[in-house]
């Protein structure tokens, strides 16, 4: 595989409910990460005393992570109204040359800031809110 650009990652969100992404603007750094519970079956019997885990088991969980620059579009309008409104839409994660992660995810933060001498910029996090499903490439 060869080496892929950032940019590519995209995070895009529903924003009419419909299926209709869009990616949302101004970002420019992206973070997914996905989490498995594990669930420990550790027991006197243990072969050599080491630790057993249950497969299967477990929450799993994604998050997703960005920063960008505060532009104002129709896409930092939803994301506002999907935080303040405490909404599950379906966002979609485009992971170049792997897949896509399409699902309900939970706006969990949003921070503004912004500088004398700078541009305003924001940081977004969102956590998985049901089943996911991935679409390799």
């Amino acid at each position: 595989m060869a080496v892929q650009k950032g940019k590519d990652l995209l995070i895009k969100i529903d924003m009419t409910g419909t299926g209709s992404y869009e990616t949302i603007a101004g970002l420019r750094a992206t973070r997914i990460t996905f989490n498995t519970e594990t669930v420990d079956v550790t027991s006197l019997e243990s072969a050599g005393g080491w630790r057993e885990l249950l497969g299967g088991a477990g929450v799993k969980s994604a998050s997703i992570s960005g920063s960008g620059v505060f532009r104002d579009e129709s896409t930092d309008e939803r994301a506002r109204q999907i935080f303040f409104d405490g909404e599950i839409p379906a966002f979609e994660v485009v992971i170049p040359d792997f897949g896509t992660v399409q699902g309900p995810f939970m706006i969990s933060a949003i921070e503004y800031s912004g500088s004398q001498n700078g541009e305003a910029t924001y940081e977004m996090t969102i956590a998985s809110a049901g089943q996911l499903t991935f679409t390799a490439l």
